[in-house]
């Protein structure tokens, strides 16, 4: 129980931290949004607890498929929000993430990438 207390708070910090930082500096807290801290973090948490090579190595292969399909969301929601407001632009930019990620899925699956 201690350990994943402690993973909860490391975990936290990180998005405290981005946040803080965001509202400093924009520029500041969009490059440290945009590093994979989580991945990190959840490729570093799986090593400590002993998890298999290939359980790592699928978590690493499998984000950066997953994270291809989420990009035009940052596109899409500054436009969304100067024009809709910032709830309807969060919901809006979750359905344009789900449809791409839908037909991204569909498209890489002819080369044997199964994310669905």
């Amino acid at each position: 129980m201690p350990w994943l207390i402690t993973k909860y708070i490391i975990t936290a910090a990180v998005v405290v931290v981005v946040s803080e930082v965001a509202k400093r500096s924009d520029r500041a807290g969009a490059l440290l949004a945009s590093l994979p801290l989580v991945t990190l973090l959840a490729l570093t948490w799986l090593y400590i607890e002993k998890q298999s090579a290939e359980k790592i190595t699928n978590h690493a292969w499998y984000t950066f498929w997953y994270v291809v399909p989420t990009l035009p969301m940052f596109l899409a929601f500054p436009r969304l929000f100067t024009r809709f407001g910032f709830w309807p632009a969060l919901g809006l930019s979750a359905v344009i993430t789900v449809v791409c990620f839908a037909l991204f899925a569909w498209a890489v699956r002819p080369w044997g990438i199964k994310l669905m």
